[in-house]
C-alpha cells in the first residue's frame, strides 16, 4: 500500500486518523504541524501526504505551498474542520493550490477510503 505522512495538530484526532489508515493497510507517519510533517516529507518523500489546513506554526496552506514547490507531484489530501471560517472555504482554498482532494472534518471511515482510492489510483 501507500506511506502516507499525516499532519494535523490536534492530538487526539492524528493518532486515530492514523490508525484508521494503518487499518487499511498504509504505512503512517504523523507529526503535529506543518514544520514537523516538512521534515517527515524530506528525510522519505511518501507517497501521500494528508494534512489539516488550521493549525498552529505553519498553516496548511503555506505547507501545501511548500510541498507544491519541493515536490511538485506529490498527492496532497487537505482536511479541515473549520476554525475561525468555514471548513469548506480552507478546503476550497486548499484546492486552488492543486490538493488532490479534501475532506471536512469528521469524516468516516467509507468517506476517506474513498477519497484515499481516487486520489492513489
Amino acid at each position: 500500500m501507500a506511506s502516507i505522512v499525516i499532519i494535523d495538530d490536534d492530538a487526539a484526532f492524528r493518532p486515530m486518523l492514523a490508525q484508521m489508515l494503518g487499518r487499511l493497510g498504509h504505512e503512517v507517519f504523523a507529526a503535529e504541524n506543518g514544520h514537523a510533517g516538512l521534515k517527515f516529507v524530506r528525510a522519505r518523500v511518501p507517497d501521500l501526504v494528508i494534512t489539516d489546513m488550521v493549525m498552529p506554526e505553519k498553516e496548511g496552506v503555506e505547507t501545501i505551498i511548500e510541498l507544491r514547490r519541493s515536490y511538485p507531484a506529490l498527492k496532497i489530501i487537505a482536511i479541515s474542520g473549520g476554525g475561525r471560517i468555514n471548513s469548506a472555504d480552507y478546503l476550497s482554498l486548499a484546492t486552488k493550490f492543486g490538493v488532490a482532494g479534501t475532506l471536512a472534518k469528521p469524516f468516516g471511515r467509507d468517506e476517506l477510503k474513498a477519497v484515499l482510492e481516487a486520489v492513489l489510483a
